[in-house]
C-alpha cells in the first residue's frame, strides 16, 4: 500500500513513523507502553501498561471495573481474547422484575448495572501468555501516576464535569472522583491513592486479590450495602476466554473481529456489502460513496441487534450472518437515490478506551476496554478505587430475547478491538472508540485508507457519519455541508452534532510498512481526544 501523505482534513496531528509505537488517548498511557518497549518488554508488556494508566488517566472512559477485548499477532498468528464481564449467579428475569416492574433492560446506572469486570483478567492473561516482564514492572508506571497524580487534560476534564450531574449520587461516586466537591478542572492535579492500592494488590497476587481475594470482597460487601447481589465467589467463577477471530475479505485485506456477543460483526457484514460496489469509482469523498456506505451499515445493524447475543443463545451464528450470497443480497437492496429502513433479513432458527501497540520484533496488539456509558454504573467502591462498569445494562429482559438475562451470561457488548492482514500477514492493529459508532468507525476508516489512499492520520481525521439505532443519521459539523444536504435530499434523516468525543469515535492506528525492523511501522492517534502516538 502507497498512501498519500498530504492530509486533505484540518488536523493538528501528524503520522508518527517509528520500529515501536504505542498509540493511546492520553500521552501518560501510550508514554508508559513505550517504557516497556525501552526497557525491554514487548508489545503485550506495553498494552498492558498502557490499559493500567488509561483507568488512572481517562476514567470518564474506563477503570479498575472495565471489560476488555483484544486481538494479537505474536509473530506467526493471530490470538482473540474475549474479557467480557459474566452476570452474577442471582441475576435472573425475575429478580429484576422484582425490583423494578415491567422494564426492558437492567437499569443503567447503579449496582444492578453491574457484572463482573474482565479487564483486570485480560492483563493478567496477556502478561502470564505473552509478556516479558514481570506484572509488578508492567503495573509500576500506572501506580506512579495514582499516586503522584496528573494533571487533567482538555478532553476529560470536559467529559468529568459533564458525568457529574447524573452520576454525582451513585455510591462512592463523589467520594473519589469530586475530591474537592466537584470535577477536577482542566489542568487540576488529580490523585487516585485507593486505585494505587488495588494495582499493588494486583500486581503482588497476580491478580488472584482481584479475582476472589480482598479486593473482590471489597466489591461484594460494597454491593451489598446497596441492596446489590454481586458477590466475590462471582469473581472467583471467572475467566477470560481465548477464541478465534472472525474475519471478512475486502479490497484483498481480510479484517479480524472478536465474534459474538460482541457488535464486531457489523463492520464484516458491511464491508461484505460493500465488496459489491466500487467506491473508488464513486469518490470516497462523494454522497453516493456515503450513502452507499450508510445504507450498508443500516442492514448490518438490523441483523446485529436482532440476532447478536452469547453465541449459545443465538438462534443464527456467525457464519449465516457473514455467507457471501447473503450479503450479496442484501447489498442488492440498497438503492441509489433512496435512504431506506431495513429489517433483519435473516429468521431465527431456534466510554471506552483503544489502544495498540507494536514492537520491532513484529508483535502488534489491538486492545480495547472500557465501563460502557462514560463512568458506568457510577458505583466506585471507595477502598480500592474500583470504578464498576454497567454492561449489565446490556442485557435484554425479554424472554424472548436472545439476549436475555441469564447467570454467568455474558452481555451483548459494543466495544471490539480490529485488526487487519493480508495473505495471512499482519498489516494493521486499530480501533475506534465510541459505542455502536465503533464498526462504523472500523468501515469508514478502512474505505477511507483501501479504497482512497489516505494515511492512517488522514482516514483518523476525517468527518465521520453515525447511523442511530432508530435509523437516523448524525453527520460530524466538520462534514462538507453540500454532501450533507445531498444526503436529505437522498432521504437521510440527518442531525449535525458539535461532540465528536463521544458521539463520533476516536481512534488510534499503527500500520505495518514492512520488516519492523527496517522499515517499522506509521501510526495516528485520534486528534477527537487527548492522545498520543509514541515511539523510538
Amino acid at each position: 500500500m502507497t498512501f498519500h501523505y498530504d492530509n486533505p482534513y484540518a488536523s493538528t496531528r501528524h503520522p508518527v513513523f517509528a520500529r515501536n509505537l504505542v498509540a493511546a488517548s492520553h500521552p501518560l498511557a501510550a508514554q508508559a507502553g513505550l517504557r516497556m518497549l525501552q526497557e525491554g518488554g514487548n508489545a503485550a508488556d506495553a498494552a498492558v501498561a498502557a490499559a493500567a494508566a488509561m483507568t488512572i488517566c481517562e476514567p470518564v472512559s474506563n477503570g479498575l471495573g472495565s471489560d476488555a477485548f483484544c486481538i494479537l499477532w505474536d509473530g506467526k498468528q493471530l490470538h482473540g481474547l474475549n474479557a467480557a464481564g459474566r452476570a452474577p449467579a442471582k441475576w435472573s428475569v425475575d429478580y429484576f422484575q422484582k425490583k423494578y416492574g415491567d422494564a426492558d433492560a437492567p437499569p443503567k446506572r447503579g449496582i444492578d448495572s453491574v457484572t463482573v469486570p474482565g479487564a483486570v483478567a485480560a492483563w493478567v492473561q496477556l502478561n502470564k501468555r505473552f509478556g516479558r516482564l514481570p506484572l509488578a514492572d508492567v503495573l509500576a508506571p500506572a501506580i506512579d501516576i495514582a499516586e503522584r497524580g496528573y494533571l487533567v487534560p482538555v478532553v476529560v476534564g470536559r467529559k468529568w464535569a459533564a458525568a457529574v450531574p447524573e452520576l454525582q449520587s451513585q455510591p462512592g461516586f463523589g467520594d473519589i472522583f469530586m475530591p474537592r466537591g466537584r470535577a477536577p478542572q482542566v489542568g487540576e492535579l488529580f490523585q487516585f491513592p485507593a486505585a494505587a492500592q488495588a494495582l499493588k494488590r494486583i500486581a503482588a497476587s497476580r491478580g488472584v486479590a482481584f479475582y476472589g481475594g480482598e479486593i473482590a470482597h471489597a466489591i461484594e460487601r460494597f454491593a451489598a450495602a446497596q441492596g446489590g447481589v454481586i458477590e466475590a465467589s462471582d469473581f472467583e467463577r471467572y475467566q477470560p476466554e481465548w477464541v478465534e477471530t472472525i474475519s471478512m475479505s475486502y479490497r484483498g485485506y481480510q479484517l479480524h473481529e472478536i465474534g459474538p456477543s460482541t457488535q464486531g460483526i457489523a463492520a464484516l457484514m458491511a464491508l461484505g456489502m460493500l465488496d459489491h460496489f466500487d467506491l473508488r469509482a464513486l469518490g470516497v469523498g462523494s454522497v453516493s460513496s456515503k450513502h452507499v456506505q450508510i445504507e450498508a451499515m443500516k442492514l448490518a445493524f438490523a441483523d446485529v441487534y436482532r440476532h447478536v447475543a452469547e453465541p449459545s443463545s443465538m438462534g443464527v451464528d456467525a457464519t449465516q450472518m457473514l455467507d457471501e450470497s447473503y450479503l450479496k443480497s442484501r447489498a442488492r437492496l440498497i438503492r441509489m437515490n433512496k435512504a431506506q429502513d431495513f429489517g433483519p433479513g435473516l429468521q431465527q432458527g431456534g466510554g471506552t478506551i483503544y489502544l495498540t501497540a507494536a514492537d520491532e520484533n513484529g508483535m502488534m496488539v489491538s486492545f480495547i476496554q472500557s465501563n460502557y456509558q462514560g463512568f458506568g454504573s457510577g458505583c466506585v467502591e471507595p477502598e480500592f478505587g474500583i470504578s464498576l462498569q454497567n454492561r449489565g445494562h446490556g442485557f435484554s429482559l425479554q424472554e424472548s430475547s436472545p439476549n436475555v438475562v441469564a447467570p454467568g451470561k455474558r452481555p451483548f457488548h459494543t466495544i471490539i478491538p480490529a485488526f487487519l492482514t493480508r495473505d495471512g500477514q499482519p498489516v494493521m492493529s486499530f480501533g475506534v472508540m465510541g459505542a455502536h459508532m465503533q464498526p462504523q468507525g472500523h468501515v469508514q476508516a478502512l474505505v477511507r485508507m483501501l479504497d482512497q489512499d489516505l494515511n492512517p492520520q488522514a482516514a483518523c481525521d476525517a468527518p465521520r457519519w453515525r447511523v442511530n439505532p432508530d435509523g437516523t443519521l448524525n453527520v460530524e459539523a466538520s462534514a462538507n455541508p453540500a454532501v450533507v444536504q445531498e444526503l436529505k435530499d437522498r432521504g437521510h434523516r440527518i442531525e449535525a452534532l458539535a461532540d465528536s468525543y463521544q458521539d463520533f469515535g476516536a481512534g488510534q492506528f499503527i500500520w505495518r510498512l514492512g520488516d519492523p525492523k527496517v522499515e517499522g511501522y506509521v501510526g495516528a492517534s485520534d486528534a477527537r481526544r487527548d492522545g498520543l502516538v509514541a515511539g523510538f
